[in-house]
């Protein structure tokens, strides 16, 4: 049986985002009452929550990037975002089916959210805006004819759009607060946090408080059911047989269900753009294990950063003290969260990750090479790709290469280098002095001549705040949007018909807690938020 996931998912679970970006606009007037501590009202069993204290600063830290200045028309004017306050639960999530056939059927997810924005407004305005503009949104989002009803109920204004096929728009103002969401129940939890009867998510620990633009936390059985939804999307996406597709989607949300208990995400503003920090718990057992061996040295150069030619999509550099030894406790750590059965499957077919890479024997592969890793795609989205490493021994190294290519035949030159390419001319192997380079036969070449003429990742900007660290994975990925739907959602593109192009840099270290990923780029998670927003 395959399984099919709706498209319309992710402008489902941004709704209430951008509900709030309209709001933000028209509350320029303070009420005077004690703003509401939105932290207080949000149900502890959320399953994911996120929180900015200051959306005019969040935005903000967008519209006065460099990137984002060069490309509008006109810089936004925020100042009436200044102090909102914007919280926002996922309290569940919903599945449909629709059969397409005898054997396949569409799969649809949506979250059960509640959103809630502290609007420093008198009651009048947020009871106007709900009506109207919120009003308009949700009639235009749900195809027109929305009925609404309206009612004084929990003490305040309560509103309910309801489209011609059924679906359901909650809404509740209380004061200054406006409560929105898809399901009433969400907003009931809140308000039964609000009068004492239920615990709030402000006594989690691991709500934290800083300096910084959005927070966001995902619980433990937050994590249990996205890893659920993520292993059907997944198993969809593998294009495989239906008992393939079933044992991934089986056996995929079973593994990190076991392996990772909690997320935190924070969001800052530096000089050189926005900062997103993950924090990923991980089971104990599994933490001790990845610190022991996913680690590496400290060292004082960027190593095969001259091989990457600067047309590259993403390059990931890893610095792992053992390759083979880190590669056997990923396996093992991967079996052990799982039946035996499906534990030797994994074992069985892990080495197809390589398979890109015109490796055939992994752990042959990375007991001959040094301990730092380089890996290049000129595509995001394609699975083509080539690695580099230092050659400890060449004869294991060519052993460990698919017999696709056939080393018995002379090399072609290219430069000083050796190269042999398979038949078909899809993959290549190069040998450069104690470099190797393997895998799609375009990369190896394009990574040979970056080499020779110093057209490489060396000379992109900030490039020497990651040559110096010590973490196990550093990736640095180039990104186009030609659109620049950013600039269209938050203002206005200039007339020319110039591409959004940005290069994001990520760090991941691991310890006895888990893993730590910091992420650098111009506008962040949330600029991804909110291109959700733009017209397709």
């Amino acid at each position: 049986m395959q399984i099919i996931t709706s498209k319309s998912l992710k402008n489902r679970f941004f709704l209430s985002v951008f509900i709030c970006v309209h709001l933000w606009i028209m509350f320029l007037t303070s009420c005077g009452s004690k703003p509401t501590d939105l932290r207080t009202v949000m149900p502890a069993d959320a399953l994911v929550y996120l929180e900015s204290n200051d959306l005019g600063i969040a935005l903000g830290a967008i519209t006065e990037n460099k990137a984002f200045l060069q490309l509008a028309k006109t810089k936004p004017d925020l100042s009436a975002l200044d102090g909102i306050k914007l919280a926002v639960a996922v309290t569940g999530f919903e599945t449909s089916e629709e059969q397409i056939t005898e054997e396949n059927f569409v799969l649809n997810f949506q979250p059960r959210f509640v959103a809630a924005v502290e609007t420093n407004a008198w009651n009048f305005q947020a009871v106007s805006f709900t009506e109207n503009k919120i009003g308009e949104f949700i009639n235009e989002v749900y195809g027109g004819s929305v009925e609404l009803e309206t009612a004084d109920k929990h003490s305040g204004k309560y509103f309910v759009w309801t489209s011609q096929d059924g679906r359901k728009a909650y809404a509740l103002v209380q004061g200054s607060v406006i409560f929105f969401g898809n399901d009433e129940t969400s907003i009931e939890k809140c308000l039964a946090v609000k009068r004492g009867e239920a615990d709030s998510i402000a006594r989690n620990p691991k709500i934290t408080t800083g300096d910084r633009l959005a927070f966001g936390y995902v619980s433990t059985d937050g994590i249990a059911q996205i890893a659920s939804l993520a292993g059907a999307t997944l198993a969809n996406r593998t294009g495989e047989e239906a008992d393939v597709q079933s044992f991934i989607a089986r056996v995929l949300p079973e593994i990190v269900r076991k392996s990772v208990t909690e997320i935190s995400w924070t969001a800052t503003q530096t000089q050189s753009g926005i900062e997103d920090s993950y924090d990923i718990r991980f089971d104990p057992a599994i933490a001790k294990a990845a610190n022991e061996t996913l680690t590496g040295k400290s060292f004082q150069q960027y190593d095969f950063a001259d091989y990457v030619p600067l047309e590259f999509a993403v390059a990931t550099r890893y610095n792992l003290s053992d390759p083979l030894k880190a590669w056997r406790s990923i396996v093992f750590t991967t079996q052990s969260q799982t039946d035996a059965v499906s534990g030797n499957l994994i074992a069985a077919f892990s080495g197809s990750v390589f398979e890109p890479y015109a490796i055939e024997n992994p752990e042959l592969f990375l007991g001959s090479i040094g301990e730092r890793i380089m890996t290049v795609k000129l595509d995001a989205e394609s699975e083509n790709a080539a690695i580099i490493a230092n050659v400890k021994n060449e004869v294991d190294i060519k052993k460990s290469i698919a017999k696709e290519i056939d080393f018995t035949k002379p090399p072609e030159k290219s430069g000083e280098a050796v190269m042999w390419k398979s038949e078909d001319g899809e993959f290549a192997a190069a040998f450069l002095g104690d470099v190797v380079i393997v895998g799609d036969a375009e990369i190896v070449s394009k990574c040979l001549a970056a080499k020779s003429s110093g057209e490489n990742m060396t000379k992109i900007e900030r490039f020497k705040q990651f040559e110096i660290t010590a973490a196990t994975a550093v990736t640095v990925a180039s990104e186009t949007d030609p659109a620049a739907k950013i600039i269209e959602v938050l203002g206005e593109k200039k007339p020319e018909n110039m591409p959004l192009e940005q290069r994001s840099f990520t760090a991941t270290i691991f310890d006895g807690e888990g893993m730590h990923r910091k992420t650098l780029s111009n506008f962040g998670l949330i600029g991804s938020i909110i291109e959700q927003f733009a017209k397709e």
